[in-house]
C-alpha cells in the first residue's frame, strides 16, 4: 500500500532517492537474516537448534539475567505503535482518496474516514488469521489491478516523461522524510521469526529473503521512477491523486478496497500484541483477560477492540497527513525494528562468533540507521506540525 508515497520520497531525494530504495532493502534483507540467526544457538553436540520463537524471545534473552523482561517490553511497545499507526494510515488513504475521488459530494476528507471506520467495525469481532487471510487475498489482487492501472497510464506518457527533473541533489529539510517512507515500504521484521518457523523448509529462509528483496527492490524502484517522470514537480503525497479524474476514480476505489481489506492484518496483530502483554502475564497482568475459560471472548476484550478501531479514526482524522504521518512511523518505529535493534541483538548474542565484518556492518547499520530515525522524525515532526500551522491559518 505504502508504495505509493515512494514517488514523493523521489520527488525530495531524486537519484539518492532512488539509491536509498536499493540500500534500504539490502540492508532490511541483512537485518532479517541476522534477525533470524538470533533465534538459534549451538547446543552440547555442536548443533545448531532453534532455541526462540520471536521478536520478544529475542529481545528478553538479551536483556537477561537483569532485567528478563525489559526487552520484551519495549519490542511490543514498538511493534504495538508499528501496528496501530498502519491501521491509522489505511484510514486515512481511505479517506483521502474517496475525499479526491468524488470532490463535487458535499462530503469532507474527515467524513470519509468515518464512514470507512464504520465499515472497517466488525474488525472487533475476528476470532484468527484464516478469517484475515481471506481478506489479505482479496487485497493482493486489488493490488495487482491498480499497480497495472497506474503503470500502464504512466507508460501512454511515456513521450513527456521529465527525466531532466530528477535532481542529483536533495532537498535537505523534506529528504528525511522520505528516508522514513522508504524504511516503512520495508518494514517486514516483526513478521519473519513466524515465518521462518512455520517454512516447511526453513534452510530456504536466505534464499527466499534475497529473491523477495531484489524483487520488491526491482519494482519499487520502477513504480517510484516511472511515476516520478510522468508528474515530476507536482507529484503529490498519494501518486493516484495525480491521475485524471475518470481514471483516479476508478483506482482510487480499488485502492479504498485494497485498504479497507488491508487493516484486518495488522489490527488483528496489534490486537494479539496487546491482548498479550498485558492481560496475560499472570499474577503481574495490568487488567483482567480478555477471554474465558472456555476461549470465548470476554466483553470487556470486545469493547477493547472496538476502542481500538476507534482510536485509529480519531487518530486519522486529527492527523490526516499521509506522507508525513508514513515518515513519521517509518523514522520512529521502523528504523528501529529493521535496522537498530536486529544489529544491537545480534552483536550481544552472537559476539564471540562474528567475524570482523560481521562486526563491521551491524555497527555501521545500527549508527547509520539511528542518525536516519532521529533525523527522519525531527523532519516529520516539524512537517507535520508546519501543516497544522497552515490548516489553522486557512
Amino acid at each position: 500500500m505504502f508504495v505509493l508515497g515512494l514517488p514523493y520520497a523521489i520527488l525530495h531525494g531524486g537519484y539518492l532517492g532512488l539509491f536509498l530504495i536499493i540500500f534500504a532493502a539490502v540492508v532490511c534483507c541483512y537485518t532479517g537474516k541476522i534477525l533470524i540467526a538470533c533465534l538459534y544457538e549451538e547446543n552440547e553436540d555442536g548443533e545448531v537448534v532453534r532455541v526462540r520463537d520471536s521478536y520478544v524471545a529475542i529481545a528478553n534473552a538479551c536483556c537477561a539475567p537483569r532485567f528478563p523482561t525489559l526487552g520484551g517490553r519495549v519490542v511490543n511497545v514498538a511493534q504495538i505503535i508499528e501496528l496501530v499507526m498502519t491501521c491509522i494510515l489505511y484510514v486515512v488513504v481511505s479517506g483521502n482518496l474517496m475525499y479526491n475521488s468524488f470532490p463535487g459530494l458535499p462530503v469532507s476528507q474527515k467524513s470519509w474516514s468515518i464512514i470507512a471506520t464504520a465499515v472497517l467495525l466488525p474488525c472487533a469481532f475476528l476470532k484468527n488469521l484464516k478469517a484475515v487471510s481471506k481478506f489479505s487475498l482479496l487485497c493482493t489482487l486489488a493490488h495487482f489491478v491498480i499497480n497495472i492501472l497506474v503503470i500502464a497510464y504512466c507508460l501512454s506518457r511515456a513521450r513527456d516523461w521529465a527525466w531532466e527533473k530528477v535532481k542529483f541533489y536533495i532537498d535537505v529539510k523534506k529528504f528525511p522524510i522520505s528516508i522514513g517512507i522508504i524504511v516503512f515500504s520495508y518494514t517486514s521484521q516483526i513478521f519473519l521469526p513466524s515465518l521462518e518457523g512455520n517454512m516447511q523448509q526453513p534452510s530456504e529462509f536466505h534464499c527466499m529473503m534475497n529473491w523477495t528483496h531484489i524483487a520488491a527492490c526491482v519494482l519499487k524502484g520502477l513504480f517510484a521512477l516511472v511515476a516520478y517522470l510522468t508528474w515530476a514537480d507536482e507529484t503529490k503525497e498519494v501518486i493516484t491523486d495525480n491521475l485524471p479524474g475518470s481514471i483516479r476514480a476508478v483506482v482510487n476505489i480499488f485502492l479504498v478496497a485494497k485498504a479497507l481489506l488491508s487493516y484486518p492484518l495488522p489490527f488483528f496483530a496489534a490486537v494479539e500484541v496487546l491482548e498479550k502483554s498485558p492481560f496475560q502475564e499472570g499474577s503481574r497482568a495490568f487488567f483482567p483477560a480478555c477471554y474465558s475459560g472456555d476461549g470465548r471472548l470476554k466483553s470487556w476484550g470486545l469493547t477493547l477492540r472496538c476502542a481500538l478501531v476507534v482510536f485509529t479514526l480519531l487518530m486519522a482524522i486529527y492527523v490526516p497527513h499521509f506522507a508525513l504521518l508514513m515518515g513519521l512511523t517509518g523514522s520512529l518505529t521502523g528504523a528501529g525494528l529493521c535496522f537498530l535493534l536486529p544489529s544491537l541483538f545480534h552483536l550481544r548474542l552472537l559476539w564471540r562468533k562474528l567475524l570482523w565484518h560481521q562486526v563491521f556492518f551491524d555497527v555501521a547499520i545500527f549508527v547509520i540507521g539511528g542518525i536516519c530515525s532521529v533525523s527522519g522524525f525531527v523532519h516529520s515532526l516539524e512537517g507535520l506540525i508546519e501543516a497544522y500551522r497552515t490548516n489553522a491559518e486557512d
